[in-house]
């Protein structure tokens, strides 16, 4: 089974990218929406432990989290020691069930691939990426977002240049889907055969 890796900056594109990998049938772990599925669950009351007032009913408020987290490195440093063995936890689990099963190939979306040492847990990389400028836009339209959250958030990740020269794998968002989509499937045909 070859464990691909799938990683990019913020606003890449990094999670469409993943769903066409899952489109075409290949299974996909994805560490954000694990991460949410711990935040109201086994995560929570650890997180609530460390950052008193964060969670509500028994589930993370992101919100607050990140109020508490963001441009404090010790607060995040804290948080990550929660939640990085939770997240790899559950992608061991979903490696071991998909090489029983005898997955010829799979995904882990790793959205801090580089910067979290991930490298040596997969066979080959793909880096999502996209011109600056698109980049900047897709983030800017999210909800709360801001020019000083996302200085933040870049400043904490490997800069893009540097991810696509470590990468096996490059595609680019910013050429549209249909480009995408074949390239994504250019790389399933190279490392699965299919």
């Amino acid at each position: 089974m070859i464990v691909l890796g799938l990683t990019g900056s913020i606003g890449m594109g990094k999670s469409t990218t993943a769903k066409m990998f899952a489109d075409a049938g290949v299974p996909v772990h994805d560490s954000d929406e694990t991460v949410h599925r711990l935040y109201s669950g086994k995560a929570a009351p650890l997180v609530e432990a460390a950052f008193p007032g964060t969670t509500v009913s028994g589930v993370v408020d992101r919100a607050k989290l990140g109020a508490r987290v963001l441009g404090d490195a010790a607060a995040l440093k804290t948080l990550e020691t929660i939640i990085h063995p939770l997240v790899r936890a559950d992608a061991d689990a979903f490696l071991a069930r998909h090489r029983a099963a005898g997955a010829p190939l799979i995904v882990l979306d790793i959205p801090l691939l580089f910067e979290t040492g991930g490298r040596n847990r997969v066979d080959k990389v793909v880096v999502v990426t996209a011109p600056a400028e698109v980049q900047r836009a897709r983030v800017l339209a999210r909800p709360g977002m801001s020019e000083e959250k996302l200085a933040a958030i870049l400043a904490k990740q490997v800069p893009d240049a540097e991810k696509r020269r470590l990468a096996d794998f490059v595609i680019d968002t910013g050429e549209g889907m249909q480009a995408a989509r074949a390239a994504v499937g250019a790389i399933i045909a190279e490392l699965s055969g299919r």
